[in-house]
C-alpha cells in the first residue's frame, strides 16, 4: 500500500514537473516572441567599439551588450516593442522607459542607480521647429532615442567612428559630443532669424504688408518655443556643473567641457532674448509705420475737405433764391467775379497757409 503511495505521489511529481516545464518553455517563447524576428532592423544605427557602424537590430543589440564594451545605440522611432527592450535586454527602469516612449517633455536629467537618462532638444535646421532626443547613458553604452532625423547627429557619429570610440573617446566624452551637436544647431537657426529680422526691418520701413506681420508674429511664436527650451535646458546643466549630479565616467577634464557646453547654452538662451526684443521692437515698427501712413492719408483728405469747406459756403450762398440777388447779379463780370474768382482766391489762401504751416511737405 505504501509503496502504491509511493509510485502515485512520484508519478504526480513529475506531472506537475512536466506542467512547469512547458509553462516555463512557454514563457520564454512568450519572451522572445515579444522582440519579433531578431534579424529585423530597427530603424536606427549601432556604433561599436570596433568603429564599425550597422544598421540595428535585435541580434547585434545583444551581441554588443554581450561584448562588455562601450557602444552607441541611436534609435529613431522606438516603436512597440521598444519600451521592452530597453527594460528585458539593457536593465533600465521601467518609468525612464515609459518616458522614451512619449514624446513632448521638458528638458530634464533623471538619475537612476546605474545610469542617467536625459531628455534634450536641438533645433531643426529647417527652422520650423525642434528636435527632441532622449538620452540613456552609462558606464557601458549610450542609447539615443528620437523620432525625427538629426543630420547633426549623423555627423558626430561618423566622426567618432573616425576617432575610434574605444581608444580615443571616454563614454562622458561620447556623450558630451552628442549633447552639443544638439546645441550647437541653434546657432545657425538664430543667425537666420537675426538676418531676416534685419530684412523684415529695411522692407516695413519701404512698405508694410499684412504679410509682414503675419510673419513676425510667426516667427516671435517659434522664439517662444525656443526660449522655453533652451531656459530649461541651461538650468538643467547649471546642475550638472555644479556637481549636484554625478554622472558615471565625470572627471576633472571631462567637466571642463560640460562647462564650457553650459556657456554655449548661456549664450543661446541670450540671444534668444535679444532676438524677442528685436522681434517686438519689429512688430512697433510696423505699427508704427502703418498708423504713420495712415495719419499722412487722414491729412491729405483732412486738406481736401477744408478746401472744399469756403467753396461750399461760397456756392450755397450765392445760391439762394432771393429776387435781389437775382435781379442785380447777372452780368458776364458779375459771374466771374462772384462766380469764380472768390472761390479762386479762397482756394489760393488756403493752399498758402497750408504749406507755410508745411501740410503740403511730404513725412
Amino acid at each position: 500500500m505504501v509503496k502504491s503511495e509511493q509510485v502515485h505521489g512520484a508519478q504526480h511529481t513529475t506531472i506537475v514537473a512536466s506542467k512547469r516545464g512547458i509553462c516555463s518553455f512557454e514563457l520564454r517563447m512568450h519572451h522572445l516572441e515579444e522582440f519579433g524576428d531578431h534579424n529585423e532592423p530597427m530603424r536606427g544605427h549601432l556604433l561599436l567599439a570596433d568603429d564599425t557602424i550597422k544598421d540595428a537590430n535585435v541580434d547585434s543589440v545583444q551581441q554588443a551588450i554581450d561584448a562588455r564594451k562601450f557602444f552607441w545605440l541611436d534609435i529613431i522611432e522606438l516603436g512597440d516593442d521598444g519600451p521592452a527592450m530597453l527594460t528585458d535586454r539593457f536593465g533600465f527602469h521601467p518609468l525612464a522607459a515609459e518616458d522614451a516612449e512619449h514624446f513632448g517633455q521638458r528638458p530634464k536629467v533623471d538619475e537612476y542607480d546605474d545610469f542617467f537618462y536625459l531628455v534634450m532638444y536641438g533645433a531643426d535646421q529647417s527652422g520650423e521647429g525642434t528636435i527632441e532626443v532622449h538620452f540613456f547613458y552609462s558606464e557601458h553604452s549610450l542609447v539615443t532615442v528620437r523620432r525625427a532625423e538629426c543630420p547633426k547627429l549623423d555627423e558626430m557619429r561618423a566622426q567618432v567612428a573616425r576617432r575610434h570610440l574605444e581608444d580615443d573617446n571616454e563614454p562622458i566624452m561620447i556623450l558630451y559630443r552628442a549633447l552639443d551637436s544638439l546645441v550647437d544647431t541653434f546657432f545657425p537657426v538664430l543667425s537666420i532669424f537675426d538676418d531676416r529680422i534685419d530684412e523684415l526691418e529695411d522692407a516695413i520701413l519701404v512698405k508694410p504688408t499684412e504679410q509682414q506681420l503675419g510673419e513676425l508674429f510667426d516667427m516671435k511664436r517659434h522664439l517662444v518655443g525656443l526660449r522655453k527650451v533652451v531656459t530649461a535646458e541651461r538650468d538643467m546643466f547649471a546642475g550638472l556643473v555644479a556637481g549636484v549630479l554625478q554622472m558615471p565616467g565625470m572627471t576633472r577634464e571631462s567637466e571642463r567641457y560640460f562647462r564650457d557646453l553650459y556657456d554655449h547654452l548661456i549664450r543661446v538662451s541670450d540671444l534668444v532674448d535679444s532676438y524677442r526684443d528685436l522681434l517686438t521692437g519689429t512688430l512697433g515698427t510696423h505699427l508704427s509705420t502703418v498708423s504713420n501712413r495712415l495719419n499722412e492719408v487722414m491729412k491729405q483728405l483732412t486738406i481736401i475737405a477744408t478746401v472744399f469747406l469756403p467753396l461750399s459756403f461760397i456756392t450755397g450762398f450765392f445760391g439762394q433764391n432771393f429776387g435781389w440777388m437775382i435781379d442785380h447779379i447777372g452780368r458776364p463780370w458779375e459771374f466771374i467775379v462772384f462766380g469764380l474768382g472768390i472761390e479762386l482766391l479762397a482756394v489760393f489762401m488756403l493752399m498758402a497757409m497750408f504749406r507755410r504751416r508745411g501740410w503740403l511737405n511730404r513725412t
